[in-house]
This record gives structure tokens, sequence and C-alpha cells, in this order.
């Protein structure tokens, strides 16, 4: 998936989840937090592989190893300084992403690219990139298809949510 479809399912996930348990849409910072938790994984491996530090861009990030622990550390500070809200959404975009990344593998079959998510014990092979989904009145759909109308949705849902985490970064206005 695309590093800013990531960002799109975070912020949709968590959309999902404040409408369902709170009633209302997502507020300004944990909003950020789940939309900077989804791109996270990216961050991390992403200049690690371009460095040459891990074989390809999917391994400490990705892997479950890795991110059950990272989740839970921030849920317990989250919690411990009574910010649990921002321990939720951060559990939220990070999931979103490892979880995101596994429907595509298995649509097409490519069941080995799934190695990411206990990396270093199990292999990951190089990406293979967009994967073919099928074929509709002679144009092929794949992947960059699905992942376009999500990020459209996801674009359409913070808009009309009154674009949560903007509010950050607008200077304060005082009498």
């Amino acid at each position: 998936m695309q590093p800013v479809v990531h960002l799109a399912v975070g912020y949709l996930c968590y959309a999902a989840y404040t409408r369902l348990h709170h009633g209302r849409e997502p507020a300004d910072l944990p909003a950020l937090v789940a939309v900077f938790a989804a791109g996270l994984a990216d961050l991390i491996d992403k200049p690690l592989d371009a460095a040459g530090v891990v074989p390809v861009g999917r391994t400490i990030g990705h892997s479950l190893l890795f991110v059950i622990p990272l989740v839970l550390l921030v849920w317990i500070v989250a919690s411990r300084r009574d910010r649990r809200l921002l321990g939720v959404a951060f559990a939220i975009g990070y999931l979103s992403h490892v979880a995101t990344d596994i429907p595509w593998h298995v649509f097409s079959g490519d069941f080995d690219e799934l190695g990411f998510l206990l990396w270093p014990v199990t292999e990951m092979p190089a990406y293979t990139g967009v994967k073919p989904l099928g074929t509709v009145a002679g144009i092929e759909i794949t992947t960059l298809w699905l992942e376009a109308v999500i990020l459209v949705a996801a674009v359409a849902c913070w808009w009309m949510d009154g674009r949560p985490g903007v509010g950050l970064f607008r200077p304060s206005h005082r009498a």
C-alpha cells in the first residue's frame, strides 16, 4: 500500500472508532496521533532499507515482534499520563498500517511476502509492488485503483469531519 494511503486508512479507522465509541468526529490531537502512527512503520523501515541496514522496506517497523511491544509501551505511557485516548489513537493508527499491508498479498497469492509480520524470524523477500486484482471490461484492476478510492473516501471523511488536526497549526487569535 502506498504510504499516503496508510495515513488515510489510519484516519478512517480512528474516525470510525470515535463515532462508534464517542458519537462524534475525531478531535485534533488524537486524529494527528492516529495519522502519524499510521505512517510510522514506513518512517522506520523505508530509510533503513534505503541506507542498506535492512534487506527490504518492510522489516522492523512492520514486524509484530516490534509493533506489539511498541503499541503496548505507548498505551502504558499514555495511560499513566491520563491520555488514554492518545494511546488508543496510536494503536489504531499503527495497527491499521500493518493490517492493511496484509490483504494485497493474500488476494494475489504472494503469501511469502507476509514474512514481514514476524521478521526477522521469517524471511521477507523483495516486495513485488502493485498487485493485479482482475480485469473488468478489458481494464486491469490493480491495488492502486482500490487505494485511490480509499484515499478519496478518507479525504472526503476528513473534510466533512471539519478537518481535524488543522486547528493545531492555526495561530491563536487572542483579543
